[in-house]
This record gives C-alpha cells, structure tokens and sequence, in this order.
C-alpha cells in the first residue's frame, strides 16, 4: 500500500537529486519501461513535475524501432534495465546515435552489470548510473551521482532515508573497510527506513510484520556499507548458491560471464547437487555461435575462486523476462529445455 505521502515524498527526494543539473520545460526523457511498473510510473512522474517532454517506447522489445525513435529526438534521459541497455548496445545503429544532449541514463530494477557499464560508457561517452528501490519504497532508496563512473555501487541514500545493514538477529553490522578478510561480517541484509516506505500489504498484517521492523524495511537484498556512505548488494537473499557451506552470489558469476566477448547475455542460479548440496549453474544466450561450455568454464576459471565454478552451463535461444526486463531466475532452476 502507497500513500500519496509515499509517492509524493519520492518525487521530492528524487527532485533535489536532480534539481543542480536539470532545467524546467527542457529536458526530453524517454520511458520504455511500462507505466504499470513502479520505476517507470515514478520517473516519469519526477520528469513531469520539472515540466519535461515524456516519450513512451510501446514495445522496447523491438530494438530496431526503438533505435529508430531515439534517432528522432533529442533525448536527455533514458531510464532502464541492465538487459534493456545491454539490448541497445548490440543493435545495430545504436552505436551512431546522436548522444552530445544526454544528461543522466539511470539504471534500476536489477543489477548494472560491469561489462555493459563500460561498454555504455566506451559507446556514448556518458556514465551509465545505477539506482536502487522497490515497489515497498515507492520505489527510490539511492542512487549514484550522475555521470560518476561505474563502480559497482548502487550509490548514496536519497534525502531523507536511512540504510542500515543487519544480520538475521536484527542487529546492525559495521561499514566495511576493504579488508577482504572482514568483508563478511560486515554483509547482511540492507534495510531502508524513509518516509517513501510504503503503510503495508493489503489486508496482508502478516507479512506486512516480517518485512517492516521498528519502522525499518527489510529488502531482502544482502549488501555492506563503506564509510563514505555508499551501499553496495551482493544479491537476492532468496538466490544465493550454498555449495559445500560456502555461500555464492549469482550477480558475481554472471557479471564474469558476461564479461566474455561471447556472451550476449547470461544468469545464474543454483540446481541441487548430490555432492555439494547445491552447484552453479548459468545459462547462455550466444552472441558468438561457436562459444563452447569448455569456453565458458576455461573463462570462468581465470576469474572464479573453485567453489564458485559453474558446474552446469545451459545454452538457450533467450532467457525468461517479466515485461520490465528482469531476468527471471526461478524459471531457470527447472529442467534444461529441449
């Protein structure tokens, strides 16, 4: 349940976010995403107060008449997902787009993977800046300065929110230092605490009480902190892989698999395993037709601690998306397709 405090309360926060960069009745924002979805629906409407022209994308699946339409105006915002802007980069065209009014290209809705940040930023000369929220948060928690370089971070709190880091007793860990031998004890589930948090679940008072806890949101994200403030997520609580008692993030394997030139685009999840409880695996869309598994796990082990290999890599024709783009991950753990 959103109030109108809630959702007004976000507009004010991602308004003085914005408010040094941004000009009144200029700015032209291009929404592909559907209104129906929080992000979207918020965006917009912060563009709107600030009196910008709006241009909806209909089907942003139809890559090539997305293209052509940001061929027809002078756009200074685009706000999307990973695979939306991954999408882009591999279509062709894109590449000789006029990008000299971009102002803010916002990512949100699921991680910002390393190779397309940088490929983003090799191919317009703008930073691709990572945001975070939920639906629960109406949906802006944090996000990035703009047009800071990718770092892996998804940013400071906005105006008036909290983030605080707690393990499963709810009690509240340390910033993380750097020190990779610490970096554990200071990764638990972020927890965001702000008036653009959401009354509660309708007619739900029972899962409303497990994920808000003395006013605090439980995300059900596992992050740290460093003392400068900025958060950063590890993954989804619910997908982490535990082999052998080792505790594995699927955002960490895909961002390496992804990083390979013969990977369009890729997912990891866990599958059971007689041996080790659960094993990696990650399914690939090709954009090289002749990558191999034996390419893929030749990669993975320049980059990847052992218990973190794949042990089963999985080559479809697409990966199953929501209508936002998110890859959804649960409909991987089934049998492979045929």
């Amino acid at each position: 349940m959103l109030t109108h405090r809630n959702i007004l309360a976000n507009l004010e926060q991602s308004g003085a976010w914005i408010s040094t960069d941004f000009k009144p009745a200029t700015e032209v924002v291009v929404s592909p995403l559907p209104m129906y979805h929080i992000f979207c629906l918020t965006a917009t409407l912060s563009f709107m107060k600030w009196g910008a022209v709006n241009v909806l994308i209909t089907n942003p699946r139809d890559l090539p008449g997305f293209v052509a339409e940001l061929r027809k105006v002078p756009w200074t915002v685009l706000t999307g997902v990973n695979t939306l802007f991954n999408g882009l980069l591999n279509t062709p065209g894109f590449a000789e787009l006029d990008f000299s009014k971009v102002k803010v290209v916002i990512g949100g809705g699921a991680a910002v993977q390393k190779a397309v940040a940088e490929k983003w930023q090799q191919v317009t000369g703008h930073a691709l800046t990572e945001a975070y929220g939920l639906t629960e948060s109406s949906p802006g928690a944090s996000i990035n300065p703009m047009n800071a370089p990718w770092c892996g971070s998804i940013g400071l709190p906005l105006p008036s929110t909290d983030f605080s880091i707690r393990n499963d007793d709810f009690q509240e860990l340390p910033l993380w230092n750097g020190d990779a031998a610490t970096k554990e004890s200071c990764t638990g589930e972020i927890c965001v605490r702000g008036p653009q948090v959401m009354k509660g679940y309708w007619q739900r008072p029972d899962e409303t009480a497990k994920i808000i806890r003395d006013g605090w949101l439980l995300t059900g994200d596992v992050g740290h902190m460093d003392p400068k403030g900025f958060v950063f997520i590890t993954d989804r609580k619910k997908d982490m892989i535990l082999v052998s008692g080792f505790n594995v993030y699927p955002n960490e394997i895909e961002g390496v698999v992804q990083m390979h030139p013969g990977v369009l685009e890729c997912a990891c999840v866990g599958v059971p395993d007689e041996k080790s409880g659960e094993a990696v695996k990650v399914v690939i869309v090709k954009k090289d037709p002749n990558l191999t598994k034996e390419d893929v796990i030749a990669f993975c082990k320049e980059n990847l601690t052992g218990y973190k290999m794949p042990r089963v890599v999985e080559f479809r024709t697409e990966l199953p998306k929501t209508p936002v783009g998110k890859i959804l991950r649960r409909e991987l753990r089934d049998k492979p397709k045929q």
